[in-house]
């Protein structure tokens, strides 16, 4: 490959991943870490529900979860850690 298609290459890979993954400024409401549930316990209720959890991670409000959804959509979704409801942006 000639150094102008590695470039291109790279740019449309770096354009199309911030856009799968964007998601704006989403904010569960606070609580005290000693309030939130185990994340466990949320991929485990999803689970039941027939999500596929590929990954979860903590924001400082919220539970971001990396999964797909019963209907085979692929999702970045955020969750309150105290309640488990959906937080939409």
């Amino acid at each position: 490959m000639t150094p102008w298609t590695l470039r291109i290459a790279a740019l449309a890979l770096a354009t199309s991943a911030g856009t799968a993954f964007a998601h704006g400024n989403v904010e569960c409401k606070p609580h005290p870490k000693s309030e939130w549930r185990p994340h466990t316990e949320l991929e485990k209720k999803l689970t039941e529900e027939g999500w596929k959890v590929r990954r979860m991670e903590r924001t400082d409000t919220c539970y971001e979860v990396y999964a797909k959804t019963p209907d085979g959509k692929r999702v970045e979704a955020f969750f309150d850690p105290k309640t488990f409801e959906r937080v939409e942006e």
